[in-house]
């Protein structure tokens, strides 16, 4: 199979270097070449085929390696805690391999202020910590790190060696206006080979805002020569020719770098400046008409080729590249509006900025996530020059929540919550902020009600909503009864209905629950691996226990015989290694209610089987104490005490041990056992976790008044913790069921 046409390509097979079968033939991803052919003795190895074109140039060859056995690959090493690293080299490293791998839960800034408090002159950590700050919008913040960086790199020698933290000194001076400043620092950046190209470019963007179109034009120049197939100088280039009056020459240069790239769209677009201004009105359209077939009406095409425009100055150009959109679009995304209203503030035409500005204002606001650095100076100049905007403040501390600028995103919210009362998304935010990044639950709660109050029909709201009553230990009838009120929310989102079950298990409402179960068509999500198996299990296993204690055992046995193959409608499968421990526990207890004693043994052996060593379990798929808990009540029902009492003091010591713990997410984490919107206090979850097994070992030990207190004690932390629940049960049916064989 070839990705090409090749005419007449050769074919060859060889063994051990003879040709044994040879041909010449057309290929190409409409003409597949296929042939079988007889060998002796077949050993892959001994095989190449080799692929020429009719000129003899190899296209393709393949010889099958022999197999040998390879050494295991050393597995990957967690990143220390940055207090722990030896060197600044390696808290710079690991804080670099945190960045470029975007990691969810370490934060490079950590590694690299912990450099800094230890030589608060290096350089690399310097440079890396202004442009963690550069990247998040806070560039006033930013620029003592470059300085610092450049102090110490300039310290014996006036030219930097490495001229990056000059750079990013320029652009940090840039964006806060300083246009002389950051000059000068980009200048001494070009010192440096590997920041010529970038640094020419800026410096060229900052002469052309100040309408220095020669000095312009030979520094976009120079930075071509460092990078001839730049796509953004050759723009460049195109747009300062046709400013010098020189539009042949900018046709020039925008063939060529359409030879180069076929997509440069900002070279089509001053195509059909040039044409219009030599009143060529049918080819201009033409022109035009092309590049807006190539740009596929992608917003985004548009936004950063208004901003190609905007960075060196050409505001006029960048209105009309993006009412290119508008005419095709009036209805679109709201940053559209807000870059038109900015750019028309910038050469001063505020009357018509103003009326961008209230067209943006009434765009629809799904889906508008400003992400762009230069996005916060426009939503800024919209909230200065519009003030009865609440949108683009909201749409600004969207950006700075993304950028991790808690205390701004907040404000931004709370100001436009306060310009308009009746938009539920901007307290939906805040209601996340309030709890994540501030530990305020009343606030967090009050929030969220109003965000649902505004919105009936989000049924993402509700169940954030809901997520927060849980969290905060709200009655169990008092979150059902709430989501009762709305069925067709409820109905609408799997994470939802399986709640509503999850809550009627709570209340032993088992055959509604398992009538909810049954007919519904689950689709896994992610933070919720498990949880629909969970509830399934819970009915099914409740039931068989109300079964066998009364007297029903072949209805317990049938009960418990639906967990051995999942229903498809769960939409998971059962994990290779599932420890069902409880449910052979079960099954043995039913059989012995029968008096099939060999079958009760059999299964009471089994449910001694498996791990026995507890472990602190946060994620979904690890080992859960109450499996431990059910092989020591198996091996009571075996006559071991010794065996069960080992166990039960097992998981009571563990308890003790690790009551106090901190608990932090390990470095891999991947598979977290919910879906986190609201932070959660792992220590508490740590705590509960150790009570929990404190009270398995006792209920095992026939401990029942400490094991009461124990569980009583859990569900007063958390009302909703299953296994507490289930297990304060678990006292009446052992009392009731201890003299079953």
């Amino acid at each position: 199979y070839a990705t090409a046409l090749y005419p007449n390509a050769s074919i060859l097979l060889k063994k051990k270097n003879n040709i044994i079968f040879e041909t010449t033939t057309t290929i190409s991803p409409k003409h597949v070449f296929e042939k079988e052919i007889e060998v002796e003795k077949l050993q892959l190895s001994d095989f190449e085929i080799v692929v020429n074109d009719e000129n003899g140039k190899l296209l393709v060859s393949y010889n099958p390696e022999t197999a040998t056995k390879s050494p295991i690959p050393e597995a990957a090493q967690p990143a220390k805690s940055p207090e722990d690293i030896e060197s600044t080299e390696l808290l710079f490293l690991n804080g670099l391999h945190l960045e470029q791998y975007r990691h969810a839960t370490y934060q490079a800034k950590d590694y690299y202020e912990e450099a800094l408090r230890r030589d608060a002159s290096d350089i690399r950590n310097n440079n890396a910590l202004g442009l963690w700050y550069l990247k998040r919008g806070k560039f006033a913040t930013a620029t003592p790190y470059f300085e610092k960086a450049v102090a110490t790199l300039t310290l014996r020698n006036p030219n930097p060696y490495d001229g990056e933290p000059y750079y990013n000194l320029g652009w940090a001076l840039k964006l806060q206006g300083k246009l002389n400043e950051a000059y000068e620092a980009f200048y001494k950046s070009t010192w440096n080979h590997a920041q010529q190209h970038a640094s020419f470019f800026a410096l060229s963007t900052i002469a052309a805002m100040q309408n220095k179109w020669d000095e312009a034009l030979s520094l976009a120049q120079q930075s071509l020569v460092q990078n001839w197939h730049s796509h953004s100088v050759r723009h460049l280039i195109a747009v300062l020719l046709r400013k010098n009056n020189q539009p042949l020459k900018a046709i020039k240069i925008i063939e060529e770098s359409l030879e180069i790239d076929a997509f440069n769209f900002g070279c089509y677009f001053e195509h059909y400046l040039i044409l219009k201004q030599a009143n060529n009105e049918v080819r201009a359209v033409e022109i035009l008409n092309k590049l807006k077939n190539l740009m596929r009406n992608y917003v985004h095409n548009y936004i950063e080729y208004a901003l190609d425009y905007a960075k060196a100055g050409f505001y006029a150009e960048a209105i009309a590249f993006l009412e290119i959109y508008t005419a095709d679009n009036p209805s679109c995304n709201p940053m559209v509006y807000y870059y038109l209203g900015y750019f028309s503030s910038q050469i001063s035409n505020t009357i018509e900025a103003l009326g961008f500005y209230a067209n943006a204002a009434k765009q629809i606001p799904d889906y508008c996530f400003p992400h762009r650095i230069e996005d916060i100076d426009v939503l800024q100049d919209a909230i200065d020059k519009n003030p009865s905007d609440a949108k683009a403040a909201y749409y600004l501390g969207n950006f700075w929540y993304d950028k991790r600028q808690y205390p701004e995103a907040i404000a931004c919210w709370e100001n436009a919550a306060t310009k308009d009362a009746t938009f539920p998304t901007v307290y939906r935010n805040l209601s996340l902020a309030y709890h994540n990044k501030q530990g305020n639950i009343p606030k967090a709660i009050k929030a969220l009600e109003n965000a649902f109050a505004l919105d009936t029909s989000d049924a993402r709201v509700l169940m954030e909503l809901d997520q927060l009553y849980k969290k905060t230990n709200a009655p169990v009838t008092q979150r059902l009864n709430f989501l009762q009120k709305h069925p067709d929310l409820v109905n609408s989102r799997d994470d939802l209905y399986l709640e509503q079950i999850a809550l009627l298990n709570s209340l032993g409402k088992y055959a509604e629950a398992q009538s909810l179960v049954n007919s519904r068509q689950f689709h896994p999500w992610e933070g919720g691996e498990g949880k629909v198996l969970g509830q399934f299990l819970w009915v099914n296993i409740a039931l068989a226990k109300q079964a066998i204690l009364s007297g029903e055992f072949e209805d317990a046995l049938q009960l418990l015989a639906n967990t051995n193959q999942y229903p498809h409608n769960l939409g998971e499968g059962k994990l290779y290694g599932t420890q069902e421990n409880d449910i052979e526990y079960f099954k043995a207890c039913a059989y012995a209610g029968l008096g099939n004693k060999t079958d009760a043994l059999a299964y009471f052996n089994k449910a001694t089987q498996g791990i026995s060593e507890p472990v602190q379990a946060i994620f979904y798929n690890d080992p859960q104490p109450d499996k431990i808990f059910y092989q020591g009540l198996a091996w009571l029902k075996l006559n071991d005490k010794t065996k069960a009492d080992k166990i039960f003091n097992r998981l009571i010591e563990f308890g003790n041990q690790h009551l106090n713990s901190e608990v932090k997410l390990d470095y891999f984490a991947v598979s977290l056992p919910d879906l986190l919107v609201f932070d959660q206090d792992l220590n508490l979850k740590n705590n509960i976790h150790c009570l929990y097994l404190k009270g398995l070992g006792n209920l095992g030990l026939a401990n029942y008044t400490e094991a009461q207190q124990l569980f009583t004690q859990i569900l007063t932390q958390d009302v909703n913790h299953h296994g507490a629940m289930v297990h304060l049960g678990m006292i009446s049916f052992l009392q009731h069921t201890h003299n079953l064989n």
